[in-house]
This record gives structure tokens, C-alpha cells and sequence, in this order.
């Protein structure tokens, strides 16, 4: 599904790891992870193909349309611009050729599925965060990749949200989509997560989610 060969990425002249090998295999879950800095939100993108590597390449087994899907952190979208909450979502359509009343079928189940009913007309500036969040969620969904990408999908989401996104998670994977997910708490990734890959300046780590993070504290002494 996913193949990274000899890829660099970063800054010009600066790579963040050496050269990364990876293939994940189609249906798979994978974090990934590392410190601030590491590379992380950059490998996404070039990945996405948002962002040319330095070298090496990435290769997807996919469709020429509508076969990857990108969730990118909150701060890179224009809060000002003039669309509301169900325009937001109803991007998630784009590509796509099925009728309007299928379409309007699909809107208000992913919406009340993301627990956004009654947000629809609500512009994008007076949103919470978390509503924010789930409205970008509710948007990927209704993009039916088979490749998704989420950086951080977890910002911004109270504990309801975030009971929601690995429901979800789980449920995408349960259908057979490839997932990769950067999140910065190591105890979901380990709960939730079967596979990560850690970045690191002197090298990139690829194991079980359970190899390479500890588990809690609470789990250690019991």
C-alpha cells in the first residue's frame, strides 16, 4: 500500500533522520511518533505528497482519484474563511459522482455520527476547537479513502471526542483502510495502535506498538 525507499525529508541540506525504509502493508494501523521537532507533521505531508522529499521516494498502491486522504493540524486552516460547518464537511464529497439526496443522506449521518447535528450552519470562526476538530474528522470520512493520513487527529478533542476518533479509527480499520496517525500520547498509541514507527535524529524505529513503549506506570507495578 505504502512504500518509503531511501526517503529524506526536511529542510534543504538538513534531512531529520537518516534514510527511511518502510512498507506498510494495505489495512494496516501505524503511529507515528517522536519529539517535537522530529519530523513528524513534515514526513506526513511529503507522504501526502504535499511536500517533496529530499531524496529517495514514496510509492502508494493506489487510485489516480480520491485514493488518499490528508488530516492536517487545525492551524493550517483559515479560520476566517466565509463557509459554515456542513460546507466544511461537505468537501469530504469532492471527486465523488453520486446524487444529491444520496449525498444529503451521507451529510446528516456523518454529522450526527461526529455529534455535529445542529452545528451545520455554524461559520467556521465560531467553532470550538474540539467542534472544529470532529468537523475536519466528519469531512475524511465522507472521502472513503483507502489510504488516510492523520496528523494529531486527537488536538483539540475532550474525552467524548476522543472516545469518538478511536471508535472511529478502529472502525476504518475494521473495513480494511490503511491508516497512519502521528498522536503525541504514547499510552493510546500502545492501547490503540498495533504498529509505530519513532523518529529519531540518529535513526528511525519501526516495531510493535508494545515493544517499543513502555507501558503506564500504573500497569509496570501491577
Amino acid at each position: 500500500m505504502l512504500r518509503c525507499q531511501a526517503l529524506c525529508w526536511g529542510p534543504p541540506g538538513q534531512p531529520m533522520t537518516p534514510p527511511l525504509d518502510l512498507h506498510l502493508m494495505p489495512g494496516s494501523l501505524t503511529a507515528i511518533i517522536g519529539a517535537n521537532g522530529s519530523g513528524k507533521s513534515s514526513l506526513m505531508k511529503v507522504l501526502a505528497g504535499l511536500q517533496k522529499p529530499l531524496s529517495g521516494k514514496v510509492e502508494h498502491s493506489l487510485p489516480n482519484r480520491g485514493g488518499l486522504a490528508f488530516l492536517p493540524q487545525q492551524h493550517h486552516l483559515d479560520r476566517q474563511f466565509p463557509i459554515n460547518l456542513e460546507e466544511l464537511v461537505a468537501a469530504g464529497f469532492w471527486g465523488q459522482h453520486e446524487s444529491a439526496a444520496r449525498r444529503a443522506y451521507k451529510l446528516e449521518a456523518v454529522l450526527t455520527d461526529w455529534q455535529l447535528a445542529g452545528l451545520e450552519k455554524r461559520p467556521l470562526m465560531a467553532l470550538s476547537g474540539g467542534e472544529l476538530q470532529r468537523a475536519l474528522l466528519a469531512r475524511l470520512t465522507l472521502t472513503d479513502a483507502p489510504l488516510l493520513l492523520l496528523d494529531e487527529p486527537h488536538a483539540a478533542l475532550d474525552e467524548a471526542g476522543q472516545v469518538l476518533l478511536w471508535q472511529h479509527l478502529h472502525h476504518w480499520h475494521a473495513q480494511g483502510h490503511t491508516l497512519v496517525v502521528v498522536c503525541h500520547d504514547l499510552a493510546a498509541v500502545r492501547q490503540h495502535i498495533p504498529q509505530t514507527l519513532l523518529l529519531k535524529g540518529r535513526g528511525c524505529v519501526f516495531a510493535s506498538s508494545h515493544e517499543l513503549i513502555a507501558p503506564p506506570l500504573s500497569m509496570q507495578g501491577a
